[in-house]
């Protein structure tokens, strides 16, 4: 599955899984634009851990939750490529709270973080890809949306909506050659799991078929894939990459 000379994309690019998504395109020669908000040095890290790839990866800080933050980064990664071939939308927080105690702030973030990116960043990245006619949009979620977790009905309901705005999306997109799925991860060894309470963690694990966490490596090669020719005819996916949760 090579990309070399391929311009991606990957917002939330530098840490957990997006680092692993932005590392796994640059090994395969991609030019990677990885999307970050306010982790530096995390950012620098990734530049520098990917030195010696066949690819190249570049940084881009943007508030892409934002139209003017979402532009910047297509334009930017446009003007440096001269197109854009795939675009990951995988930036998202978590705020996780029982309902009857969670505060209006934490259900405003987290529905803006995880879903406005979506809406801002896939169009104008549909408005690249248009012309060329070719593409691929791949959106993140979490078995969460479709199973639901207690104390993220906030961060449920958002990656529900990635699935249903990937069904519409990839109809829309199909007859302009562009395609569009998503890949939900179950519990993958992050910097964000790792905030989760160890017994609601250790909980959905021992109920998968596997009985283990994930790695953001093995999310990362299902991006690859659906970014690929190898899937091209597939659209309109929801693909579960969750160690048999649900």
């Amino acid at each position: 599955m090579s990309f070399k000379d391929s311009t991606i994309i990957v917002t939330g690019g530098t840490r957990g899984i997006g680092r692993a998504i932005s590392l796994a395109f640059a090994r395969e020669g991609a030019h990677v634009h990885a999307a970050y908000l306010t982790n530096d040095a995390a950012a620098h890290t990734l530049v520098s851990d990917a030195q010696e790839l066949d690819g190249k990866i570049s940084i881009f800080k943007a508030d892409v939750a934002t139209s003017a933050g979402a532009t910047a980064l297509i334009n930017s990664a446009v003007a440096a490529s001269g197109k854009l071939d795939v675009l990951v939308n995988n930036a998202g927080i978590i705020k996780d709270c029982y309902l009857a105690m969670m505060s209006d702030n934490d259900w405003d973030e987290v529905i803006r973080a995880n879903i406005n990116p979506l809406f801002h960043c896939s169009k104008w990245a549909l408005r690249k890809m248009m012309a060329r006619r070719c593409g691929s949009i791949i959106n993140i979620s979490s078995v969460s949306g479709m199973i639901g977790t207690i104390g993220q009905t906030n961060y449920a309901a958002s990656k529900g909506a990635v699935m249903s705005f990937t069904k519409s999306l990839a109809r829309e997109a199909g007859p302009l050659g562009i395609r569009v799925n998503a890949v939900v991860a179950g519990i993958i060894a992050t910097d964000m799991t790792a905030s989760l309470k160890q017994d609601v963690v250790d909980r959905i694990v021992s109920s998968s078929a596997l009985g283990r966490m994930g790695t953001p490596e093995e999310v990362a090669s299902v991006v690859l894939f659906l970014a690929s020719q190898k899937s091209a005819y597939i659209t309109g996916q929801s693909i579960v990459v969750d160690g048999g949760i649900v």
